[in-house]
């Protein structure tokens, strides 16, 4: 009997002396500066990337693709319009944290579904999504732009 108990002890022991010491962890880093910053101007931003990927949407019953490569250029489109939603959202560009990250964010869940709906194929998911993206701009020039109609 006493030599299994021995024996437990001993293999106890050496496993305790073999285990890897458990090192504190190191602290978390703090988040990295962003390196990110804006190139364009809003207006830039709007007329170069904006307006052409959201004509895109607002015109896919007269202008919908015909084959594979006009349906990537439209994925190409859509998925502009929802990462444009997120340059705006950036810090430097958001012109506050509250109505301007609502109405960014308007414009990120529509660019999102055409996204979504273009690499579908599904051009009624398009046309539907139409009003939602113009409500999206509207919503925005009008908290906006100062000439807008309308407008706060």
């Amino acid at each position: 009997m006493r030599f299994p108990a021995a024996a437990l002890l001993v293999s106890s022991a050496v496993a305790q002396a073999c285990a890897p010491t458990l090192a504190p962890s190191p602290p978390v880093p703090a988040e990295p500066a962003s390196l990110a910053r804006r190139v364009g101007s809003m207006s830039e931003l709007m007329v170069d990337f904006i307006y052409p990927a959201s004509d895109a949407v607002f015109y896919i019953s007269s202008r919908t693709p015909t084959d594979s490569d006009e349906w990537m250029v439209l994925q190409g489109q859509t998925l502009m319009l929802a990462e444009s939603a997120n340059l705006l959202m950036m810090p430097g560009r958001a012109r506050d944290q509250d109505r301007w990250m609502t109405d960014a964010q308007l414009m990120l869940d529509a660019g999102e579904a055409a996204y979504r709906a273009a690499k579908d194929r599904d051009v009624p998911a398009l046309e539907a999504l139409s009003d939602q993206l113009y409500e999206s701009c509207v919503t925005c020039h009008r908290d906006y732009r100062p000439d807008y109609p309308g407008g706060r």
